[in-house]
């Protein structure tokens, strides 16, 4: 509401001294062009009231709203009201998503094409480098790490190696089905990285990964990468981006506020579809050690990104029979009945590893092993190959004809 006023009230301005200025013309050319200067149209408006009456008393009747909403604004957010006074949250929402620049300078090829990522993440155990180029579509470069502890990783893996190694796997954006879009590489390859940690959420160092020559594949360079998917703008957390870390993020600050502690832990947020404006998201958290429910909705808004809605939010009874952290008991429910690809999306936690044949509008089929839903939306399907190799096919929702399931 306080952002209303301002902005209204800078409308009323603006056009009150538009209109003077168009007042200023039509006396003269002189008073016209004079009046773009503030002491010729302070002279104006003293020797010409009467031309330059209206304009001024809307102008004046617009400085109202803008005093009113500063006020507002100063009492309930004063970090925002320095954001507004520097003009840094009137800009455009698309100029606030964070397109945080990484310094990922990588030297070589991928699958025989030169390779360019924009993007690049380490979360969890998965290093992701994902390049968008106009002819040859999405590429990403996956490697799946045994583990990753905190701090420095430092990880040498040579042709002859063998046991627990990096998986690699290598991912290109296809509309066919004719032929796998992932390789994978268990061994047999040359990794080298060599990564230190960097405030506020960075993995940087270097990168040399090398596979066998048929597969013309060979990297080396250095790389950036984000650590978690929060990102970053002036030393603090971006809330424009749309992740569901930036969510937990909102959620735990709205309940450490509205319990007046720190001691705020979320172990669980149901799943949720993003980008969107409005969310309504189930949340289990500990709260002083004690367990709680709660049912949350969150709007995107322009100025302030991310928040949670400032209207009371529905705080459910705790199940005493369920203990923190322990996995859901199995359901006996006969998954095949009224299932459907838009079941499919809505809770693909129900389906992961179920076995189920895809088709598609052009007519190719895909049969697999259900992973799951990935980032961008497309369904992922696993199929095992001969000797240990494996197959992933990534169809867009937009695609599908029809999908079966055959094994829960």
């Amino acid at each position: 509401m306080d952002e209303l006023l301002i902005l209204g009230g800078l409308l009323l301005v603006v056009g009150g001294l538009t209109w003077l200025i168009r007042q200023a013309f039509s006396v003269s050319l002189f008073w016209g062009v004079g009046s773009l200067l503030p002491p010729v149209t302070l002279l104006f408006i003293l020797l010409k009231w009467r031309k330059a009456s209206s304009p001024v008393t809307l102008a004046a009747l617009g400085c109202i709203p803008v005093v009113v909403g500063l006020s507002m604004l100063a009492n309930r957010d004063s970090e925002r009201l320095d954001a507004v006074l520097r003009l840094s949250g009137l800009k455009a929402e698309a100029a606030m998503q964070p397109a945080s620049k990484l310094g990922i300078h990588l030297h070589g090829e991928l699958d025989g094409q030169p390779f360019r990522p924009q993007e690049g993440e380490l979360v969890g155990n998965v290093l992701t480098l994902r390049e968008h180029d106009i002819a040859l579509a999405q590429r990403e470069l996956r490697i799946y790490l045994p583990s990753v502890a905190r701090g420095p990783l430092r990880i040498n893996v040579s042709p002859e190696d063998h046991g627990e190694l990096p998986l690699i796997e290598i991912n290109r954006a296809s509309s066919s089905l004719a032929q796998p879009n992932t390789r994978r590489f268990a061994q047999g390859y040359t990794l080298h990285l060599d990564l230190e940690p960097q405030v506020p959420n960075l993995l940087v160092g270097n990168f040399h990964l090398v596979l066998p020559k048929q597969f013309g594949t060979s990297l080396s360079g250095r790389v950036e990468l984000f650590a978690d998917h929060l990102r970053h703008s002036n030393g603090k957390v971006n809330l424009h981006f749309d992740s569901e870390d930036t969510l937990a993020y909102v959620i735990k600050n709205s309940l450490r506020r509205r319990f007046a502690t720190s001691a705020v832990q979320l172990y669980r947020l149901s799943r949720t579809s993003l980008p969107a404006k409005h969310l309504e998201v189930d949340i289990e958290a500990l709260i002083d050690g004690k367990p709680q429910h709660f049912l949350m909705k969150l709007n995107k808004d322009q100025l302030r990104g991310w928040q949670v809605e400032e209207a009371p939010f529905l705080e459910l009874p705790a199940n005493s029979d369920r203990q923190v952290g322990a996995a859901p008991a199995p359901r006996t429910v006969d998954k095949k009945q009224g299932f459907s690809l838009q079941r499919l999306q809505s809770n693909p936690a129900d389906f992961q590893q179920s076995r189920m044949r895809i088709v598609t509008v052009q007519g190719g089929v895909a049969d697999g092993a259900f992973v799951g839903v990935d980032e961008e939306g497309y369904l992922v399907l696993q199929r095992h190959l001969g000797g240990g190799g494996a197959a992933s096919y990534r169809l867009s929702p937009q695609s599908i004809r029809s999908v079966e399931l055959l094994r829960p």
